[in-house]
């Protein structure tokens, strides 16, 4: 009885009006979403662990500082993801909304920074890291000062930013291992196609799925990372 009280708060408070969301999800989902959240953040910290250390060993000083940006970045998605998405219903939770979505731009201007960083044109990547993190600040500013106003925009602007490398192709992607670029892409489509989950709200267990293509697209995109680092 007091999840569906729960539920009912989430659906009809001021709180969910503010911010435009739902929480409609069952115990079993909630509990799923839970399994995959601690999964997650788990896996990332192991992984991020590895990376900054076999940074360190193999690559220069400029590798650590971008690679410890990535890792900052996918740290932040994962933990703020599951402290949001687990917070119990409350005023609160709506609050810890703004700092997830915002958090979905961190992680792709950071996953851009190490690629970017491999350009040999020092003044090309320094204009397309300062535009990445540009419209990156953008898209955080509307998050937190109108939450809840501007989410059809938000997931355009999401996808535009991710996919804002394939303009560069040949700046960026030309300097990649080719196991670095297949992941890279494998990665964006996986983001891609969760959206659509995302945004299915009808559909039973829509959040679990959505998480799930994050960690896989999350997967991919670390892949390529360390492929970078090693290479």
């Amino acid at each position: 009885m007091t999840m569906f009280r729960l539920k009912q708060f989430a659906s009809d408070s001021v709180h969910a009006a503010a911010g435009a969301v739902r929480w409609n999800y069952d115990k079993i989902e909630l509990i799923a979403d839970g399994i995959v959240h601690a999964v997650g953040v788990s896996a990332g910290l192991v992984a991020a662990t590895v990376l900054v250390v076999l940074t360190a060993i193999y690559a220069s000083a400029l590798d650590i500082v971008v690679v410890s940006v990535y890792v900052a970045g996918l740290l932040s998605m994962l933990v703020l993801s599951a402290t949001y998405n687990l917070w119990p219903v409350s005023p609160t939770k709506w609050l810890l909304r703004r700092f997830d979505h915002s958090a979905i731009y961190v992680l792709i201007a950071a996953t851009y920074t190490p690629f970017i960083a491999a350009l040999q044109n020092h003044w090309l990547a320094a204009a397309m890291l300062l535009g990445v993190w540009g419209v990156a600040v953008f898209g955080i500013v509307l998050k937190l000062r109108w939450p809840g106003r501007f989410d059809a925009l938000s997931i355009g602007l999401y996808l535009a930013l991710g996919w804002s490398g394939a303009m560069m192709f040949d700046q960026i992607f030309g300097v990649l291992p080719k196991t670095a670029l297949a992941c890279v892409v494998a990665g964006g489509i996986l983001y891609s196609l969760g959206v659509i989950f995302h945004s299915w709200r009808s559909l039973r267990f829509q959040n679990v799925i959505w998480h799930c293509f994050v960690l896989l697209g999350a997967g991919f995109h670390y892949t390529a990372v360390l492929d970078l680092v090693l290479t």
